[in-house]
């Protein structure tokens, strides 16, 4: 299965630089991320002002840059959400595919919440490595501000009033809310413990919540429900009764053998939208610790493999492919807990894959790949 985040890049200058730099801190030289490139480049001015070109030291240069692509910087560059992707020089928007997301942002101008742009900021950051996996994954990505105002996405970030109603986090029909307070470590720290969560994350959030838009996008109305509902459950089950007695009575006392967490246990959606959530952290954190050749190959990790019959579809052409990627998950994160208990602190992945859960991961795997083209230009889950 290809790499499709790897988060490994290098200055023109030879040091390590990473996903959320817009300078090079060593050499000073400008750089910007192309997200369908997947790629954080070196820069060097464009024959224009405005125009930037991506940093080349070929045999001859002037024949290189005639061919080079012209960028654009985003419009948040120089807002506290430090946002450093670029734009075809050509693209109408002031904006990257990412920021021109948000609807609604934090008060900056507030004086009573001077640390509004802060939180944002962090905020932003994390729903860029979002955006970036959904892009390279070729998922519909598109501004339901400014380009799909029927089936787009949009981001409110919002902030509750000192006395006035607790904003909360969701999604409904392609906005998805969330409170900035999560961007607050300690504030996040004592809602994860209060709740008895393993893990509670900012970017975790925005990988539940967009599980829920693309239920809507790729599941609902489609072929794939008929699969959905024989893992997952009947999703007309009242959503909103579910929750209740969820916060009333806690997750069933079994709710480890069938489900990743506790609160898939809540609702058909809620299992569908933590699964997802997990599918995109395999992919992403496994890309890049391939791309920092980390392979744990050369790691003597005892552990039991999953096999073909664990998965959804057993028989389908690429299962040993996602049965590859799921393997190496797990002696990744057994690793990697190891390595956190090491320092003293919480494990990487406070999580168990159940055979229920695999089966779950594959099904989403299938739904991503088909929809995005990745192994079938059709979506059918045949």
């Amino acid at each position: 299965m290809p790499l499709l985040a790897g988060r490994n890049y290098h200055c023109q200058c030879g040091q390590p630089v990473f996903f959320r730099n817009s300078t090079c801190l060593a050499c000073g030289t400008p750089l910007g991320y192309d997200c369908t490139r997947g790629l954080l480049l070196a820069l060097k001015p464009g024959p224009q002002p405005g125009a930037w070109q991506e940093w080349q030291a070929p045999a001859n240069p002037a024949e290189a840059d005639a061919e080079a692509p012209l960028y654009k910087r985003c419009l948040d560059l120089s807002s506290p959400a430090r946002c450093n992707w670029l734009m075809a020089l050509q693209d109408p928007h002031d904006m990257c595919r990412a920021c021109r997301l948000n609807r609604t942002i934090p008060d900056l101008a507030n004086p009573n919440e001077p640390d509004n742009g802060e939180l944002w900021g962090r905020v932003e950051l994390a729903k860029r490595r979002l955006v970036s996996a959904l892009i390279l994954l070729k998922l519909p990505v598109a501004s339901r501000i400014s380009e799909d105002p029927q089936r787009g996405l949009m981001f409110d970030f919002l902030r509750s009033p000192v006395n006035g109603p607790h904003v909360l986090t969701g999604h409904n029909t392609g906005l998805i809310t969330l409170n900035i307070d999560e961007a607050d470590d300690a504030k996040r720290e004592a809602v994860r413990q209060a709740l008895r969560e393993p893990y509670r994350t900012l970017l975790g959030h925005l990988r539940h919540e967009v599980g829920h838009y693309y239920w809507d996008r790729l599941v609902a109305g489609t072929p794939w429900l008929a699969g959905f509902r024989a893992l997952f459950g009947d999703a007309s089950v009242d959503y909103t009764a579910s929750l209740q007695r969820n916060y009333e009575q806690g997750a069933p006392a079994d709710w480890p053998q069938h489900f990743v967490s506790a609160y898939a246990s809540t609702h058909p959606w809620e299992d569908w939208a933590e699964c997802w959530a997990h599918y995109l952290h395999m992919r992403d954190a496994i890309d890049t610790a391939l791309s920092f050749g980390l392979s744990v190959d050369r790691f003597d990790v005892e552990f039991t493999p999953f096999t073909r019959d664990a998965l959804y579809q057993p028989e389908h052409p690429d299962a040993e492919a996602f049965l590859a990627l799921l393997n190496h998950w797990t002696r990744l994160t057994t690793m990697l807990n190891e390595m956190s208990r090491s320092m003293g602190q919480p494990d990487f992945y406070p999580f168990v894959l159940q055979p229920e859960v695999v089966r779950k991961l594959h099904f989403i795997h299938r739904v991503v790949t088909a929809g995005s083209g990745q192994q079938s230009q059709t979506r059918s889950p045949s």
